[in-house]
């Protein structure tokens, strides 16, 4: 019987991930020239197209180092409420459906890190107020259209929780015309793939300021995914992130990346390069599990999700996650779902996932 089931589950999932027919496999790429843009690079580009992978990798190594460095920013200085119909979302066939006609608020304000494209250099995030002084960021997983993870906004406020839905680099109403999916955030370009998590990164800790100078004094993050990732490492440089919700979680980003089902097109830009120790290397600046320790220095509360069928973030480097929590004595509990990474989104999956979610952000305030 559980052989019958884990043969539908990954026949599911792997329909789920298949469904998409605009994934593009794009050229190695060492992406020199965002690097070139980040901090403590100055000095360090003159052997570089000599030898850009060692240049990648020492780089790495110096950024995990000092990444109180390389994540620091200024606060913006444009924070505004501005009312927009919601952009649309996808059906199940992945057409754009119209589902909200109304406006509604959205904080906007100039991301602390510019990148080539205007329509990515504006933070976007879904206000969903509610009273109260506590607030939850929502960070949506990779390729989410502007309507994913709203229904979790709500039902924050229903808690009496805010929320604030931030779209992730190159997502949603931040997409370059040139691309369909939100490609330019994770791909086969080492550097802008750094370059777009520090850029998402930033705008978490950009929020939080916002929320603070609207009076909030309690912040929690959920982070979906990708989005999974960019909050456990803004959690853990941000020490006013006491409530976390990683949902799906995984160790290092070139790891995904390379066994992932999701992400194969992007490991066919890649593979003929480097292989998987090399690529592991490369974005260990951008992997939870080189901040662990500094995370588990901190107080917080944490919640892991993870699912046994996942074909994205394979269920053993969940397991090595929730293992590492353990292994630190964090205050954490975990959740099993028996399910795969996109499958997760389809009913009735999708509400075992709302209810452990809101179960642990309910009593961990």
């Amino acid at each position: 019987m559980l052989q019958r089931y884990s043969k539908w589950m990954y026949s599911w999932e792997t329909r789920l991930t298949s469904r998409d027919t605009n994934r593009v496999v794009r050229p190695f790429d060492w992406g020199l020239d965002w690097i070139e843009r980040w901090p403590m690079v100055n000095g360090s580009f003159q052997q570089a197209s000599a030898d850009p992978e060692r240049l990648v990798h020492d780089l790495n190594r110096e950024i995990v180092r000092r990444s109180e460095t390389f994540f620091s920013y200024e606060t913006p200085k444009d924070f505004r409420l501005e009312m927009h119909v919601p952009p649309p979302a996808r059906d199940r066939e992945g057409n754009y459906t119209q589902k909200e006609t109304q406006p509604a608020p959205f904080l906007r304000f100039t991301s602390p890190v510019q990148t080539p494209y205007p329509e990515n250099n504006f933070a976007n995030a879904r206000w969903f107020p509610a009273r109260g002084r506590r607030a939850m960021l929502i960070l949506p997983q990779w390729n989410a259209d502007g309507e994913s993870h709203n229904g979790l906004g709500r039902l924050f406020n229903w808690m009496g929780v805010s929320a604030l839905r931030l779209s992730l680099p190159y997502h949603d109403v931040r997409k370059p015309a040139e691309i369909e999916r939100a490609d330019y955030a994770v791909s086969a370009n080492i550097g802008r793939t750094i370059d777009a998590a520090r850029q998402g990164i930033l705008e978490i800790r950009a929020c939080l300021d916002w929320l603070q100078q609207q009076g909030y004094t309690q912040f929690g993050i959920l982070g979906t995914s990708l989005g999974s990732c960019y909050a456990f490492i803004a959690s853990a440089h941000d020490e006013r992130l006491k409530v976390n919700v990683f949902n799906h979680a995984s160790t290092y980003f070139g790891d995904v990346v390379w066994t992932g089902q999701s992400t194969r097109h992007i490991r066919a830009g890649i593979e003929k390069q480097i292989d998987l120790d090399r690529l592991r290397d490369c974005w260990r600046a951008i992997s939870p599990m080189s901040y662990f320790d500094k995370f588990a220095a901190q107080p917080k509360k944490s919640l892991v999700v993870w699912a046994t069928h996942d074909l994205t973030f394979l269920p053993e480097f969940s397991r090595q996650v929730v293992a590492e929590f353990a292994r630190r004595n964090c205050d954490f509990r975990q959740a099993v779902l028996p399910c795969g990474h996109y499958v997760v989104g389809e009913a009735p999956f999708k509400y075992m996932d709302a209810f452990h979610i809101c179960r642990f952000v309910r009593t961990a305030f």
